[in-house]
């Protein structure tokens, strides 16, 4: 364990790249890699790390559900695992939080691999059925409290399968630090671009009926994570419209720390996201924005998350969204109706003093376990908030022939859009 102190590696040049993103390390004709087996396996890692399995759904009434599982390293320490589950009625405007460290984690469960895992409070099992219309899919179960019972089967259709931005073991992978083969940390995301939640949900005794659709994300961050981004953007989109359309993006922002030219070149924008459409994976989408660069209005592979429109929130101090556009563009992955794809969804979310479809304005520190809280040095003054919202969106998207049947040329596709926006420094 000393040898990190006494390090014979020649010296880095401290204007060498020390950032290395997923979205410029693949040709646009790569950049879906299919998820294998092992991409949504428990790493557990050690040392400075955040692992999550993350399932987001809408119920029919457009009830957003979110559960996931947070393995926390911090590192000597033993681990701390998290279920949590938020459930946003938009039409009560009833939420309910449950956030709850669990006992005994186990991954793999006996006779399963380590695509699932359980615990005193929760069992999650990954189910295989290779050749059917639903090839994979998880079932949850977990006993939150006395009053939150889940019950769900989340299937994967056989036509949107899952994906991670590039092929074979380092797709996915942002790098940090001077030496990719040696990196100081890593970001990966692997995707289910869309899939169906049936099941129940007990609440304060009343039996609450889950089915609709939604998608899943296997996610690490390999650093400290106040180390890995300034800021993060998700968005979640489905809509029943066209056979099934969903439209996922997660973007995030490195520190000041790393970039290009090291330290102090940073402020680098990672976005990976993919398109859903007619219910075929039809899009995977990557770009790279580069502090010192602007945007090119065209490209023939584009994502982005833009906070088009801002406005300075007393309650956090940042400045804060009022409008937000997502936008997707790529080579349409299906093989039998090639050629360009091109998605924009703009929502306007309101003020900060009287915002449409907020969620919740989270204030991390008071989430996050005590014992991570006391190893990740936020700047003083500055209090990581995530915001998170659901709303009516629409998705104007540009398609070849082929992918929506009827549809040659355009689609508007109404549905319902998550969001988050994440603010850490």
């Amino acid at each position: 364990m000393f040898s990190s102190f006494f390090s014979t590696a020649p010296p880095t040049d401290p204007h060498a790249p020390n950032f290395h993103p997923v979205s410029s390390a693949h040709p646009s004709s790569e950049l879906f890699g299919e998820l294998e087996p092992k991409d949504t396996e428990w790493t557990c890692p050690g040392g400075f790390a955040v692992e999550t399995q993350t399932f987001y759904n809408f119920l029919e009434d457009g009830t957003s559900l979110m559960c996931q599982v947070i393995h926390s390293a911090v590192g000597v320490w033993y681990p701390t695992i998290q279920f949590t589950c938020k459930i946003y009625n938009p039409n009560t405007k009833e939420k309910t939080w449950k956030s709850i460290n669990v006992t005994n984690f186990v991954t793999p469960p006996p006779g399963l691999d380590k695509r699932s895992s359980k615990a005193d409070e929760y069992s999650i099992t990954h189910k295989s059925k290779p050749g059917t219309e639903f090839p994979e899919s998880y079932t949850i179960t977990a006993n939150l409290d006395n009053d939150l019972q889940i019950t769900l089967d989340i299937a994967r259709p056989a036509s949107a399968p899952g994906f991670k931005v590039g092929k074979g073991p380092t797709g996915g992978f942002s790098y940090f630090g001077p030496d990719p083969k040696n990196a100081e940390g890593y970001v990966i995301h692997r995707f289910w671009p869309q899939d169906i939640a049936t099941g129940m949900l007990v609440h304060k005794g009343h039996a609450i009926p889950v089915k609709g659709p939604g998608m899943f994300v296997h996610a690490i961050q390999g650093m400290r994570p106040n180390l890995v981004a300034s800021r993060w953007n998700f968005a979640h989109f489905q809509s029943p419209q066209h056979g099934g359309v969903s439209a996922i993006q997660m973007d995030f922002t490195t520190t000041d720390a790393y970039g290009r030219k090291g330290a102090g070149s940073g402020f680098v924008t990672v976005s990976v996201g993919g398109l859903v459409l007619g219910g075929k994976l039809a899009a995977v989408t990557a770009e790279t924005k580069w502090p010192d660069e602007e945007y090119p209005p065209s490209a023939g592979v584009i994502s982005r998350a833009i906070h088009s429109k801002k406005a300075h929130d007393a309650d956090t101090g940042y400045e804060a969204p009022t409008e937000l556009v997502f936008r997707w563009a790529a080579p349409s992955v299906v093989s039998d109706a090639q050629g360009p794809i091109d998605a924009t969804l703009t929502v306007d979310v309101g003020a900060p003093d009287a915002y449409k479809g907020l969620i919740e304005k989270v204030d991390v520190l008071a989430e996050i376990p005590y014992v991570i809280k006391t190893m990740v040095n936020y700047v003083a003054g500055t209090k990581p908030y995530i915001y998170q919202w659901v709303n009516p969106a629409t998705l104007h998207v540009s398609l070849p022939a082929g992918i929506i049947p009827g549809v040659s040329d355009k689609a508007e596709v109404e549905g319902t859009l998550y969001n988050e926006a994440t603010f850490i420094s």
